[in-house]
């Protein structure tokens, strides 16, 4: 059994997960292909979109991509670890660790991925992408939360006031 598959069967079989929208593995999957060959081919054999390399420093580029993939696999790990790795008795708004940062560590960690790599060979055409995946992840973002505001209601409401959506809010204290 795959790891999607696993997660889908917990959401089946658990009743404190709430659910996500019905395209969010599949397209989730179709844009990682996408983003990763657009990346690959860009980067590695026909650099149509690559021109940007020569600006800016191979230095930079690489401790900032290696930066960004390491928050990726935090935000990721911690974050399904959260939801996937302790089953709640009565379903609840889930506010602590990473989740008491952004609404969406799961989904952020996945741009960060995609940035990081990106920051390796700056990829005109794999940005594009990029873009593309940022205005799905936040469609399904929103789904996700409608769901989750018709569940818990003002509590979920509070959440969404004292924790933003994707850009942590500086200077913050964590609960």
């Amino acid at each position: 059994m795959g790891w999607r598959q696993s997660c889908r069967e917990q959401h089946r079989l658990r009743e404190d997960l709430i659910g996500e929208h019905a395209a969010g593995d599949a397209g989730q999957a179709i844009l990682a292909f996408i983003f990763v060959a657009v990346w690959v081919l860009d980067t590695f054999f026909l650099r149509h979109t690559t021109s940007l390399n020569h600006f800016v420093s191979l230095w930079i580029r690489v401790p900032l991509g290696v930066v960004l993939l390491v928050l990726s696999g935090y935000l990721a790990r911690t974050g399904l670890a959260i939801v996937f790795g302790e089953k709640r008795e009565t379903p609840e708004v889930i506010r602590k660790g990473v989740f008491n940062v952004v609404r969406h560590p799961i989904y952020l960690s996945e741009i960060l991925l995609y940035l990081g790599l990106l920051m390796l060979s700056l990829s005109l055409a794999a940005s594009v992408v990029l873009c593309a995946g940022i205005v799905f992840l936040h469609y399904i973002s929103r789904h996700e939360e409608r769901l989750l505001l018709a569940r818990f209601g003002e509590t979920y409401e509070a959440y969404m006031r004292d924790v933003p959506m994707w850009i942590p809010r500086l200077g913050r204290k964590l609960r």
